[in-house]
């Protein structure tokens, strides 16, 4: 594990162990003198540990009725109680916590010891690349996973391949439809979602596209800005009826955020490009800066709710299917594939994010390599936040109609865009 914390801050001190009790709290006694504190003798901080066993362990007792845990899968045994390997400081501020991991560090590595066992996620764009391997590292520590997918054949074969390689059951497994260049498609599937499960812990939204020419969706709006931004706006507050307290919601953006342009959109009163103005690139980046400002509002939006809405960049230029829409962009991830994360490091974020202990409470904040960053100076502007998204509900309400979603058309005075800004 990549842990970056100072070992010399947190190391005991000469003479000091480590202890716990059964209900999660940490002590300090001195073999020197037996004295016993509930701070670190060092760094003068209370410590905490999970009130349940790390995932894959046991607990027993041996002949001499001397508390003994075991892990499972290898068989280790141990007297020294497996939690305290992911004892944390309390915490004096819901922010108050420490780079533990970096760019190279795994989803695997993140999820060690944890268990999502009756926790349930929905990840789009999870059968294949970096929604995969989310997916996958979900399902290895017990969580039960909706596959939210356009192609149902290959979601079939990812599942199969993720049942293979983790041993778990296909019934932890769930599938359904979902193309988000089509609204109706995004609607059926909330639908879908809310007859498999009335608790959505966790809502990762992955799916993306990249480097499309300009194509009009179904809806009659640009296909890079509906997919990446537009249909998953759509299906979050759809599905806000399934989020409860402590769910949290992750939008995969991208520091391609910082390279935006929202030149002429207010005034166009369109936030999806037009065919003569369009760039590929441009919409692309575009609708990744939409992400954060989403995830921002719905932060806000949420707060009261303790429902935890952040987003995040997985990695530069990670080698996924991402580039299959035109061949120079092929190449040229080809050609720097050896130089990128792999898939696991880059859904390393995703998991942080969704799952850690570390950020229980954490709201509105943009992570990369697995921390929390400054977004760029459009994604920190709550006004334009504001407008895009009540513009993004105007042209859903156009399309769809305001079931599911006439609170927050009532709240954000759609009607009364202004004109200009």
């Amino acid at each position: 594990m990549h842990n970056l914390e100072s070992d010399s801050e947190d190391e005991l001190p000469p003479g000091w162990e480590e202890k716990s009790t059964e209900d999660g709290n940490v002590y300090f006694i001195s073999t020197c003198t037996n004295k016993i504190q509930w701070t670190h003798p060092r760094t003068g901080k209370k410590k905490v540990i999970p009130k349940e066993l790390p995932f894959g362990w046991t607990k027993t007792v041996d002949e001499s009725g001397k508390t003994l845990y075991v892990q499972k899968e290898t068989g280790d045994k141990t007297y020294i109680d497996p939690r305290l390997a992911f004892a944390k400081e309390e915490k004096k501020h819901v922010h108050d916590f420490r780079q533990k991991y970096d760019g190279s560090s795994t989803a695997f590595q993140i999820l060690h010891g944890v268990d999502l066992s009756g926790k349930c996620a929905l990840i789009t764009g999870s059968n294949s690349g970096i929604g995969f391997e989310t997916a996958k590292s979900l399902v290895r520590h017990g969580c039960t996973v909706i596959f939210a997918n356009r192609n149902m054949e290959s979601t079939q074969t990812a599942i199969e391949e993720i049942v293979k390689e983790t041993k778990a059951s296909e019934d932890n497994l769930k599938t359904v439809h979902l193309d988000l260049a089509s609204l109706h498609s995004v609607k059926k599937c909330a639908l879908a979602v809310k007859t498999i499960t009335s608790c959505l812990d966790i809502l990762i939204l992955n799916a993306g596209v990249f480097g499309l020419p300009y194509i009009e969706t179904e809806n009659e709006l640009e296909t890079t800005f509906q997919v990446n931004h537009l249909g998953h706006l759509y299906l979050t507050l759809l599905l806000e009826p399934v989020l409860k307290h402590d769910s949290r919601v992750v939008f995969v953006s991208s520091e391609s955020h910082r390279f935006a342009s929202l030149k002429n959109v207010f005034t166009q009163q369109n936030i999806s490009m037009t065919r003569d103005q369009y760039s590929s690139m441009m919409a692309y980046n575009n609708s990744k800066l939409f992400n954060i400002l989403t995830a921002k509002v719905l932060s806000e939006e949420w707060r009261s709710k303790n429902i935890r809405v952040n987003s995040l960049h997985p990695g530069n230029m990670v080698f996924t299917n991402l580039s299959k829409s035109w061949w120079l962009y092929r190449l040229v991830f080809f050609l720097i594939r050896p130089f990128t994360k792999s898939l696991q490091q880059a859904a390393a974020t995703s998991v942080y994010v969704a799952t850690s202990a570390d950020l229980d409470g954490v709201t509105g904040l943009y992570f990369n390599n697995c921390f929390y960053c400054e977004e760029s100076t459009l994604a920190r502007d709550k006004d334009i936040a504001n407008e895009v998204f009540a513009m993004s509900l105007k042209m859903i309400d156009d399309r769809m109609g305001s079931e599911g979603i006439e609170k927050y058309i009532d709240r954000y005075c759609v009607a009364n865009i202004q004109s200009e800004r």
